[in-house]
């Protein structure tokens, strides 16, 4: 049986999303943040030593890393190939290209994003708040922001030319792409101008396994 150790509102929403897909039984092992500094508990370095989310096992077997999870979930479980595209061919090639890139070029900036706007709105002396508002204000405007930018109108272009990311078919690479775009409408930075990034997500969340997943794995507010 697979297990999903699975922490609220974080990637491993992912992971409940492609078993839903792959129409596969599992178990859910709920973990909560810690509601002060929403990092995860450190029960999670029992399963794994980062104590990161996600983490599955599967049987002898325990795998953490979204990529790495979705990889194996795929080649070991889609026995149809409905959810990667034929080996040898370029839309195959995009698909591997944006199960890396998701965490790889995507979400740094956006984690960037989340670092110095907490640094900005947390708990500081008063005569100090407004130095950090001002660091962090520049960091985001002159570095961080311009990142974003790029490569949401990288995706916007990408999907301009095809459906889903890898080709015209729904992949699993969707599904890795999912949680910086929905982190990116979280934070309100997709703008009315990149319509077709908009038009993902709307096709993403009408998806029955993606419904199944979120009633099962249950509240996921990125925003926070």
């Amino acid at each position: 049986m697979i297990t999903v150790h699975h922490l609220n509102n974080s990637r491993s929403q992912r992971i409940l999303w492609l078993l839903e897909e792959l129409e596969l039984d599992y178990e859910i092992k709920r973990y909560q943040r810690d509601p002060e500094t929403m990092l995860a508990p450190a029960s999670l370095m029992k399963v794994h030593p980062l104590g990161k989310s996600p983490v599955v096992t599967d049987g002898s077997l325990t795998l953490a890393e979204s990529g790495a999870i979705i990889e194996y979930l795929v080649d070991t479980y889609d026995e149809q190939g409905r959810l990667a595209p034929q080996r040898d061919t370029r839309d195959r090639l995009r698909y591997t290209y944006f199960l890396h890139y998701a965490e790889g070029s995507a979400m740094p900036p956006l984690l960037l994003r989340l670092v110095f706007d907490r640094i900005a709105e947390g708990p500081v002396p008063f005569f100090v708040k407004p130095v950090t508002r001002a660091i962090s204000a520049r960091v985001n405007n002159d570095f961080i922001q311009p990142q974003i930018d790029r490569h949401l109108d990288f995706l916007e272009g990408e999907l301009s030319r095809r459906r889903w990311f890898a080709g015209r078919s729904f992949s699993a690479a969707d599904i890795q792409m999912s949680f910086p775009l929905e982190a990116a409408a979280s934070r309100g930075v997709i703008g009315d101008h990149r319509p077709k990034l908009t038009a993902f997500l709307d096709r993403i969340h009408a998806r029955p396994a993606y419904q199944r997943a979120l009633e099962r794995g249950g509240e996921y507010a990125l925003g926070r």
